[in-house]
């Protein structure tokens, strides 16, 4: 793929280059990476998308592999443990908000199942765009509003409109790659409508 084609949201760094081209918009239904996503981009709030990127092995090995069941079942000893890893993003809020989020997801998955419960927001298919550049793509949208009203009732912090659209963008719930970037062409191939 063309640099000059490519979202031009990624820059040439190869780390976010490789992000785009591979994972971000690609439809993923799979409970517990949708979870670890929805974490990672609650970590990014006032940060960039690159530094999470960057330190993600490091969350993964902090966070029990983004295990659900093992992190909602931390109490103090692993949050201070957490909190004095420097390969990760160290704010307590954004720690407990892990913990507190792993116990809302378990009780969501238990019930109605999280893939199917985040996919409700899009009626279960990828939202296509064809959007002609970035300048056009939103911050925030009804359906990101409504999942992180929904998101908050449930338990959930750090998961404001904006955080849950790029949510939805990195998981694919919407194909917001531009129209001439061939990952648009890839994505809705991979999420018919």
């Amino acid at each position: 793929m063309t640099e000059g084609t490519r979202c031009g949201w990624c820059g040439s760094d190869p780390l976010y280059v490789a992000y785009h081209d591979e994972e971000w918009g690609v439809p993923e239904r799979d409970p517990r990476a949708l979870w670890e996503k929805l974490v990672l981009d609650g970590f990014q709030a006032g940060l960039s998308w690159i530094t999470i990127l960057r330190k993600r092995d490091a969350f993964r090995e902090v966070f029990d592999g983004f295990d659900p069941e093992r992190v909602a079942r931390w109490g103090e000893p692993e949050i201070a443990r957490a909190l004095q890893n420097p390969g990760i993003i160290r704010h307590r809020g954004k720690i407990e908000a892990t913990v507190t989020g792993a116990r809302a997801y378990l009780e969501i998955e238990a019930n109605e199942g999280f893939s199917p419960f985040i996919w409700s927001f899009v009626g279960g298919q990828t939202l296509q765009q064809s959007r002609a550049s970035l300048a056009e793509v939103p911050t925030k949208t009804p359906e990101s509003e409504a999942m992180a009203k929904e998101l908050k009732k449930r338990g959930f912090k750090f998961c404001g409109p904006v955080i849950t659209y790029a949510f939805m963008q990195a998981c694919g719930l919407v194909n917001d790659h531009i129209a001439i970037c061939p990952s648009h062409a890839r994505v809705r191939a991979l999420s018919p409508v």
